[in-house]
């Protein structure tokens, strides 16, 4: 079979933009056609849904990059095997028809996971990849269902000490149509919390904050109602100046709402940064006012599967809809 195919990284557009998402090639196209794996069922057992299954997951560096692995230094080196199929075991036991991925190298490497599910049963052909300055880590999302559009916010730099700077990862803003509704999902990585050459990274992350909420507002002065799903890794906590900024004005209709996601243990937490000891929870899925009753409390979690300290230092989140 041939190889998936994939988007290009466009990560300078200072104005917005919609690009056409690609899909594998048995799949006619993104545009509202129908394919045949549309009414593909859920692999590893999980019982097929009239709902939506969404998954946001950091999967810690599937990249090349230097490594210390076994107590020895590898330049230039892959994520681990052992690790990459920790992530593709637990990403197909959850069954997601969309899954927003954070902490990926080129768009080969978000080809690779879409082929690796795919193994198993998971079958995820409509794709879309993205990024900010990072020239080493990017943005991807996976689908089930087509992703009709997508689009570049119309801010993507900030002033700091008096130079200019990119957002680091970009923000990822792609439609997709399921089972007769539309979903918009803006996808981010924030800045995370180690030095900087840039500046100080808590600085760093609230002016991404400010660019990130002016996209937000974008999207809800065009559109009231959008049915606005949040995501990824914001490398901050709930109370911090940035989070508060970003999730906006609670009396505000156009404020977004994070889903109180649990594991099975009713723990909070989504990082765990081994260095300092200390566990976190910086990953969250937000929804807008119009989407906030469709969401599934009771079924959204965090997962904590067996082997899931062996895929990535973050826990993913699986967000329901009704």
């Amino acid at each position: 079979m041939a190889a998936p195919q994939t988007l290009p990284t466009d990560t300078k557009s200072a104005a917005p933009r919609e690009d056409k998402p690609e899909a594998l090639p048995e799949a006619e196209d993104t545009l509202g056609t129908k394919t045949a794996t549309q009414s593909t069922p859920p692999a590893s057992g999980v019982p097929a849904t009239t709902g939506l299954r969404f998954m946001t997951y950091n999967v810690e560096n599937w990249l090349t990059m230097d490594r210390y692995i076994g107590g020895k230094s590898f330049k230039g080196a892959p994520k681990p095997d052992k690790e990459k199929q920790a992530i593709i075991t637990l990403i197909a036991h959850q069954s997601p028809d969309i899954i927003g991925i954070c902490e990926i190298g080129e768009a080969s490497d978000l080809a690779e996971i879409q082929e690796k599910l795919k193994a198993t049963g998971l079958i995820l052909p409509h794709l879309y990849y993205t990024g900010g300055t990072d020239p080493t880590r990017h943005l991807g999302i996976l689908s089930r269902f087509p992703i009709t559009s997508t689009s570049k916010p119309a801010e993507t730099e900030y002033q700091m000490d008096g130079k200019t700077f990119g957002m680091n990862r970009g923000i990822l803003d792609a439609t997709i149509e399921a089972r007769g509704k539309s979903y918009r999902f803006v996808g981010v990585h924030l800045k995370s919390k180690r030095d900087s050459e840039q500046g100080d990274q808590d600085a760093i992350r609230l002016h991404e904050a400010h660019l990130l909420r002016r996209h937000l507002d974008s999207i809800f002065r065009a559109d009231s109602a959008a049915r606005l799903v949040l995501y990824g890794d914001f490398n901050d906590t709930r109370a911090t100046p940035p989070m508060k900024l970003i999730t906006g004005n609670y009396s505000s209709p156009t404020y977004m709402t994070a889903i109180p996601a649990k594991d099975s243990n009713n723990e909070a937490w989504t990082h765990y940064w081994a260095l300092n000891d200390i566990y976190s929870r910086i990953d969250y899925v937000m929804t807008s006012h119009a989407l906030k009753p469709e969401v599934d409390i009771k079924a959204s979690k965090i997962i904590d599967d067996a082997g899931w300290n062996d895929a990535s230092d973050h826990r993913a989140l699986l967000a329901i809809f009704k």
